[in-house]
C-alpha cells in the first residue's frame, strides 16, 4: 500500500509539473529575454544580434536585451547558454564557430549537440578577402602570387581563434597552400584597426564587418566569398571568378536555446524569428552589410539543427588536416 501510495504521489507530481510546463509555455514570454552573444560589442555578429533582437522583441511583447560574453572564441557565451534553466528566458546567437569549436577545442565544457535546442537559422553572411589599401597587387591572383613570394614577410590578422575571420583566413592559407604569420586580436575591432594602420596586410571577414571600409576606400578589397556577385558591391568579383576555385565561405547565424526547453517555446521564439526577418528594416539594414535574412524554412528548429551538424563534419575535417586547435 505504501509503495502504491507513493508510486501515485510521483505520478501527480509528474502531472502536476507537466501542466505547469505547459501553461508556462502558452503564456511565454512573460518577461525580459536575455539574448547571449558570444563575441564582443560592435562587432559583426553582435551587429547581426541586436537588429534580429530589437525586431523579435516587437513580435514576443517582451524585449530581448543582448548580452555580450566574449573569450575563447566564442565558448564561453555558449556555455553560459548551455547551463542556464529551459525556459526561453536566456538564448544564444552564435555563428559558424558554433560547429567549428567542437573540433577547434578538444576540452569543451558542454556537448555541441547534445547540450542545446533549436530556434532557426538567421542569415548566412559572406567573406571578403582584404588587405591595407596600399597593398601593391591589383587583382587577387596578384596577391596570391605576392602572398608566395613573400610568405615570410606577410601577415593576416583575425579576431581571435575561433572567429569568422580566424576560420576565413585558415582556409585561405589552405585554398593557396601557403601558411603564413597570423595575427590574432581580442576582437573584430582591433583587428580592423590595424589593417586600417597598415601594421597588418591581409583579413578575411564578414561583410558586417568590412563594407563600410571597402566602399570607404579605407581599405583594398580582392574578392567576396560568395556564390555570385553582392549588389551592395558589384564591382568586386567572387574569389571562383577571381581565379580561387571552390573558395566559398558563408558564415551563417543561428539562434539556440538550452536543452531541455519546451519545444512550444522553441516554436513561439522561431516564428518571432520569422517575422523579425520580414522585417523591411532589418532586410534593409542587412542588405546594406552585404547579406540577407534567412527564408521561412530555414529559420526552423529542424534547418538549424541540420546545418549544425553537417558543418560540424565538414570542418572538422578542414582543422584536422590543419591540424591547428585552439586547447
Amino acid at each position: 500500500m505504501k509503495i502504491l501510495k507513493a508510486m501515485l504521489g510521483l505520478t501527480a507530481a509528474a502531472a502536476v509539473s507537466l501542466l505547469a510546463g505547459a501553461a508556462s509555455a502558452q503564456t511565454y514570454p512573460e518577461r525580459t529575454i536575455t539574448m547571449v552573444v558570444p563575441f564582443a560589442a560592435g562587432g559583426p555578429t553582435d551587429t547581426v544580434a541586436r537588429l534580429v533582437a530589437e525586431s523579435m522583441s516587437k513580435d514576443l511583447g517582451q524585449q530581448i536585451v543582448v548580452e555580450n560574453v566574449g573569450g575563447a572564441g566564442g565558448t564561453l557565451g555558449a556555455g553560459r547558454v548551455a547551463s542556464a534553466d529551459p525556459d526561453g528566458y536566456t538564448i544564444l546567437l552564435h555563428h559558424i564557430g558554433m560547429a567549428t569549436s567542437a573540433t577547434l577545442y578538444r576540452k569543451l565544457a558542454y556537448d555541441t549537440l547534445g547540450a542545446f535546442d533549436y530556434v532557426g537559422l538567421v542569415t548566412d553572411v559572406p567573406m571578403t578577402i582584404v588587405a591595407r589599401k596600399d597593398m601593391e597587387p591589383a587583382d587577387l591572383k596578384g596577391l596570391i602570387d605576392y602572398i608566395k613570394a613573400n610568405k615570410d614577410k606577410v601577415t593576416v590578422a583575425n579576431a581571435g581563434i575561433g572567429a569568422a575571420s580566424h576560420l576565413c583566413g585558415m582556409m585561405f592559407m589552405s585554398a593557396i597552400q601557403t601558411p603564413l604569420t597570423t595575427v590574432p586580436y581580442k576582437g573584430t575591432g582591433p583587428a580592423m584597426t590595424d589593417l586600417l594602420g597598415g601594421q597588418v596586410d591581409v583579413m578575411c571577414d564578414q561583410t558586417t564587418n568590412t563594407t563600410k571600409q571597402i566602399q570607404g576606400g579605407t581599405i583594398k578589397a580582392y574578392a567576396v566569398t560568395s556564390p555570385k556577385r553582392l549588389d551592395v558591391m558589384k564591382d568586386i568579383p567572387t574569389a571562383v571568378e577571381a581565379g580561387l576555385p571552390g573558395f566559398e565561405v558563408g558564415i551563417w547565424h543561428g539562434i539556440y536555446t538550452p536543452k531541455g526547453t519546451p519545444a512550444e517555446i522553441n516554436e513561439r521564439l522561431s516564428k518571432a524569428l520569422q517575422v523579425a526577418l520580414k522585417d523591411p528594416n532589418v532586410g534593409a539594414r542587412f542588405a546594406e552589410l552585404g547579406t540577407a535574412p534567412s527564408s521561412d524554412a530555414d529559420a526552423t528548429p529542424a534547418a538549424l539543427k541540420a546545418k549544425l551538424e553537417s558543418e560540424i563534419a565538414r570542418w572538422k575535417t578542414v582543422i584536422e588536416a590543419a591540424g591547428e586547435y585552439a586547447d
